[in-house]
């Protein structure tokens, strides 16, 4: 075999074997990628619940963190509890827009069930169910859709 035939064999073998080769290597790296925005997202989120929450104890005489409504409230603080909702509500939209998908992979799925049991948890307090229906004005019809059913399975239980 003369040095020509050798580059020639070598360029098919290269061909054969290092362009699938480069091809699985690209289709992994954005699958990692695509995972790592996932839970960057995720985080980004979580910090932003985390500060609701904070908001939630600066406004402890709201009884937020309590299981039931206590009703006792005066037009500040019912207020205040209806701005907080509005907070809620909206960053559960931005989750459910963000994360959600009708077909989700495992890890997607694992990344929306947190944000579905808090929906859960918050919409087993009946004042916030209350709230629901005006807060849901204008917000994605399929949040709207999700969150109802959410809030309807919480009336149910009760």
């Amino acid at each position: 075999m003369t040095g020509m035939e050798w580059l020639e064999a070598a360029s098919y073998l290269v061909t054969i074997v290092g362009l699938p080769f480069a091809i699985a290597v690209y289709l992994l790296d954005q699958r990692r990628e695509r995972q790592s925005e996932e839970e960057e997202l995720f985080l980004r989120l979580s910090d932003e619940y985390a500060d609701f929450m904070r908001l939630v104890i600066e406004n402890a005489d709201l009884h937020l963190l309590s299981p039931e409504d206590r009703g006792e409230l005066n037009d500040e603080q019912r207020e205040r509890k209806q701005a907080l909702f509005a907070i809620l509500v909206a960053l559960f939209e931005r989750a459910y827009v963000l994360v959600y998908e009708d077909d989700m992979s495992r890890q997607q799925a694992r990344l929306w069930q947190s944000w579905a049991d808090y929906m859960h948890e918050w919409c087993r307090r009946a004042d916030f169910r209350a709230a629901l229906p005006a807060l849901s004005q204008g917000e994605d019809p399929g949040f709207v859709a999700a969150i109802s059913r959410i809030a309807e399975e919480a009336a149910a239980v009760r």
